[in-house]
């Protein structure tokens, strides 16, 4: 659902700000064959600030939550969770026999520790913004917390993994419930866009939250498929070798939205995702981009934007056609991706991200 200005009655009383993003940062540690092979900055807010802050024209409001114990110079302070509470811990391992038709089966992912959830009251009270990205990946984004967002937002997207991952008691295994069982599945029809992965989507029901909102799903190497109540298509991947699975669906989530900001339709918006999903899986953690790139890609929005002529919105809109240029638009990201190709040659052969 997206709201005009001036159809609810607090929206129009208050200045948008831009965007609220709403996820904490964590400490992920990934084995192979039970190996350490590498210790990062995690968490979704973490992996789309990667892209939002270097596309945007200013970067949006981050609420985020660790512990005392937090390792990592974080790119938006976080808020400190109690005294006793630690940072949210994850250990991905992969591949391995056991992983096999698990949740994300090339990884068994573990959450071994938890930091507090991000509760309604932490979200600022005194400002509204042009929309909000809920992107939990611990639970730590709670359904009051997501409907507060929903009132301070004209727009609010959401990973659909915030909602129905569920946590083994034991060893902490992340696995999936249904979003008719979780607690949110009563503010679907207040949400603009809910992204899934291939693996989450049965679990979603796409014909049923499709009636409410655009659903996107994310299908690693074929791209991805974006659903609306009356149609759906699909959009262009960009080839990739994977490294790191990790923060995939977060460096889509980050493209995506930051073609809506630039005034792109929505297939148009998905092919942008598509590309900086791609990208983030060629390293380990938290990718760094060539800064090169993201000035093309920058300068490639910006010059979209201009040649509306004032036709685009000036504010996140659900236009479900592609539009003249998404061609064009696919063959010059492709274009701009040779350039992180020639600092990173892990891209060069093709895989896909999931």
């Amino acid at each position: 659902m997206v709201r005009e200005e001036g159809a609810d009655g607090e929206l129009h009383q208050h200045r948008c700000l831009g965007g609220l993003v709403v996820g904490s940062y964590c400490h992920d540690v990934l084995f192979r064959d039970g190996v350490p092979v590498g210790e990062t900055l995690g968490g979704a807010a973490a992996f789309i600030s990667n892209v939002l802050d270097g596309l945007t024209p200013s970067p949006p409001l981050y609420v985020a939550k660790v512990g005392a114990d937090f390792a990592y110079a974080a790119p938006h302070l976080p808020l400190l969770a109690a005294p006793s509470a630690p940072t949210t811990l994850f250990h991905a391992h992969f591949p391995a026999a056991s992983a096999v038709g698990r949740y994300h089966r090339d990884r068994v992912l573990r959450r071994l520790r938890t930091c507090d959830p991000i509760y309604a009251s932490d979200l600022p009270d005194d400002a509204r913004f042009d929309f909000g990205l809920a992107v939990g990946v611990a639970g730590e984004i709670l359904p009051e917390t997501l409907a507060r967002m929903i009132d301070l937002c004209r727009v609010v997207l959401v990973d659909a993994q915030g909602m129905i991952r569920s946590f083994d008691p034991i060893d902490g295994t992340v696995g999936l419930l249904p979003l008719r069982s979780s607690g949110f599945f009563h503010l679907l029809p207040r949400i603009g866009f809910l992204k899934a992965s291939a693996e989450e989507a049965p679990f979603v029901d796409i014909e049923e939250a499709r009636k409410w909102c655009c659903v996107i799903v994310t299908h690693g190497k074929d791209g991805c498929r974006v659903y609306w109540k009356d149609g759906e298509l699909r959009v262009s991947p960009f080839l990739a070798e994977e490294v790191d699975p990790t923060g995939a669906g977060d460096g889509f989530l980050g493209g995506f939205v930051a073609g809506l900001i630039w005034g792109l339709a929505v297939p148009d918006a998905a092919l942008l995702g598509n590309f900086f999903g791609s990208l983030t899986v060629t390293q380990i953690g938290v990718p760094e981009f060539d800064q090169r790139m993201l000035q093309h890609v920058k300068e490639e929005l910006k010059r979209r934007a201009n040649a509306c002529d004032g036709s685009c919105r000036s504010s996140i809109s659900l236009d479900f056609q592609k539009s003249d240029m998404h061609e064009a638009f696919l063959e010059r990201l492709n274009e701009v991706a040779k350039l992180t190709c020639t600092s990173n040659p892990t891209c060069l052969p093709t895989d896909h991200y999931k």
